[in-house]
């Protein structure tokens, strides 16, 4: 099955609010590798690799995200050549 990479920019109030983790344990869930990330901003980013399918579940679930979590936008843009292979999905320094 075909693999694509999605970069997410997410911004709300989404730090602070276990969207991290959530979004880790989702994304493990879903079998979507890559990584997530505060941003000095206040917004999350990240970078979600996986099958079509996957990934679209991730994206839709990152538009809501943790019942804490108040996602105003969700900015989804191509990632990477999927060919970077990423190992697992972890949660990265802020930026």
């Amino acid at each position: 099955m075909p693999t694509i990479v999605k970069h997410l920019l997410i911004f709300g109030r989404v730090q602070g609010v276990y969207y991290r983790a959530s979004m880790t344990e989702q994304a493990q869930a879903l079998g979507v590798t890559g990584w997530v990330r505060n941003r000095l901003d206040g917004s999350v980013e990240a970078l979600a690799e996986g099958t079509p399918q996957a990934v679209g579940q991730l994206v839709e679930w990152a538009r809501q995200g943790p019942r804490q979590a108040r996602v105003d936008r969700v900015d989804v843009s191509d990632g990477t050549d999927p060919r970077t292979a990423f190992s697992g999905f972890v949660q990265r320094p802020t930026a």
